[in-house]
């Protein structure tokens, strides 16, 4: 889409050209009216707008002319006034129902081949699709929302007006306010000032602010089809084990800040296009995603391909499309799709009639297309259903491998979570046969076991956690590497050609338990 500059540059271009009909998409038809006023002062030439709470007015000077509210109205004074004069332009910032051949897709039909005889131009703003018989008569220019870039301009012009008035307190230098700007990226220009109005309206700004706007724009968005939002916490941040690709991302963040950023822009470079995490299931793949985003302090959104796909023609794929427009509009942001096999299993098979197959395709231009701050955290159980497409090498930036994490791993595990459920402190002797003890065990099978003891000690305060009791629990788990070792070994095999281990060990170097003697589970109470 176009940007503000761009836009205005296009109708200066068209309003010179006489073109009959200028469609101007947007769903900021405030802000294109704005434009309109600065393109009538560049030409000396006289735009009428129309509004329904205005009538027709002046693009300049603001002055009424004619008081007809309706679309009706509207278009017989531009009828009337064209009976008169030539060369003239008028805008409608309320085209009614123009999206097929309806009774005001006719009507204006009508009138521009009016203003074809003429030589004028009527300008429909709208935020839908126009009859292609009407549209075909003009030219299209798209609006986007504000980018970066405005929402700096906007943001600095409203906080450098109140910069050296004492009642009102300002600690942001340039570099907040581009930081503040990359947040607000992708909401309307109305909504960007009423933000900034009301930090301005508490007599200061300071700092702290920046987590604030954050929440805001998740408000702004908090009912978006296709995406789920996803709350996270600073707690999120912490996952144990995985150190290679923790270390990763550290690098990673760097790129977030004001500077990197455009730098990144000055060399020609994409932000980061995000990574795929394959492997045995139960081991920290969608715990990864909402530890990013916690650590980047960016929102989480999820996206479902079940929840897109429609049983129409082409459905599935518009819903797709409208997905990551919306993804772009609350960038910078976390995209995180789980279990991204099952929306693109059937690509290449045909037995969907090619929806899955389209939807990969569409996928990956987005992905490779995208140039917002959307990361990606794609997930992945089953590697054998992933179409080959999505893994050649720069459609993600990397593959990592969440392998059953090592002994340090575990021990990094149990720590963190005896610490946060139990209020224990993991160390010593019993740590070390816990260690021994849970060979072969996932990190969710940690986590849960774990989690369990909580609820027994809540449930009964007089529980107490000796060392026999915990072992007992840890015993009473079979974990999937005793259950499925042959599965465990073909994702292994997977992942050693394709994808680099996310532990930093070798993929597979943690040897599947082998055990003689059947684990059998019991119910254990309090």
């Amino acid at each position: 889409m176009s940007n503000c500059r761009e836009m205005k540059d296009l109708l200066v271009r068209y309003a010179k050209a006489r073109v009959p009909l200028i469609t101007v998409k947007t769903d900021e038809r405030a802000r294109v009216l704005e434009i309109l006023g600065e393109v009538a002062e560049e030409l000396g030439q006289t735009i009428y707008c129309h509004t329904k709470s205005k009538g027709f007015y002046d693009a300049v000077s603001k002055n009424m002319v004619n008081e007809g509210s309706e679309l009706y109205e509207a278009i017989d004074f531009i009828r009337e006034q064209m009976k008169k004069k030539t060369h003239l332009t008028f805008a409608l910032s309320d085209s009614g129902d123009i999206a097929d051949e309806g009774a005001d897709a006719k009507e204006l039909y009508d009138l521009v081949q009016y203003a074809i005889e003429r030589t004028s131009s009527i300008i429909a703003i709208t935020n839908k699709s126009v009859w292609p018989q009407l549209q075909q008569n003009g030219l299209v220019i798209e609006l986007d929302r504000p980018d970066e870039d405005e929402a700096y301009e906007i943001i600095k012009n409203l906080v450098d007006e109140y910069r050296g008035i004492p009642s009102v307190s300002i600690e942001w230098t340039d570099r907040e306010v581009r930081e503040v700007a990359s947040t607000l990226a992708g909401v309307s220009q109305i909504e960007i000032e009423n933000t900034i109005a009301s930090l301005l309206a508490t007599g200061h700004i300071t700092n702290n602010d920046l987590v604030e706007l954050r929440s805001s724009k998740d408000k702004l968005f908090s009912n978006i089809d296709g995406l789920e939002k996803i709350k996270t916490s600073e707690s999120d941040a912490q996952v144990g084990g995985l150190s290679a690709l923790q270390k990763w991302c550290d690098e990673k963040k760097e790129l977030l800040s004001p500077e990197k950023r455009d730098e990144l822009l000055r060399k020609n470079l994409k932000p980061p296009r995000g990574i795929l995490l394959v492997g045995v299931p139960g081991c920290g793949k969608s715990l990864s995603a909402k530890s990013i985003a916690s650590k980047w302090k960016l929102p989480l959104y999820r996206l479902d391909f079940a929840t897109v796909q429609g049983m129409y023609v082409g459905q599935s794929e518009r819903q797709l499309k409208e997905a990551f427009m919306t993804a772009e509009a609350v960038s910078p942001c976390v995209l995180w799709i789980d279990e991204i096999e099952k929306g693109l299993s059937g690509a290449g098979n045909g037995g969907d009639g090619g929806v899955s197959t389209r939807m990969v395709g569409q996928f990956l231009f987005w992905l490779q297309e995208c140039t917002k701050m959307v990361f990606i955290v794609a997930t992945a159980n089953d590697v054998s259903k992933l179409p080959s497409e999505l893994l050649r090498r720069g459609r993600f930036d990397e593959i990592f491998f969440v392998d059953l994490p090592s002994d340090e791993e575990r021990r990094s595990i149990m720590k963190l979570y005896m610490k946060k459920y139990l209020e224990l402190n993991f160390e010593g002797p019993f740590s070390d046969e816990l260690v021994q003890l849970t060979e072969g065990f996932s990190g969710a099978d940690l986590e849960s076991t774990i989690r369990d003891l909580a609820y027994r000690k809540i449930a009964n305060p007089e529980f107490t956690f000796s060392s026999e009791v915990i072992k007992k629990s840890f015993n009473n788990v079979v974990p999937l590497s005793q259950t499925s070792p042959e599965q465990i070994e073909a994702i292994q095999n997977w992942g050693r050609e394709r994808a680099v281990p996310a532990s930093g060990n070798p993929i597979g170097s943690q040897k599947l338990p082998k055990t003689e003697i059947p684990r059998v589970r019991e119910v254990l109470l309090s």
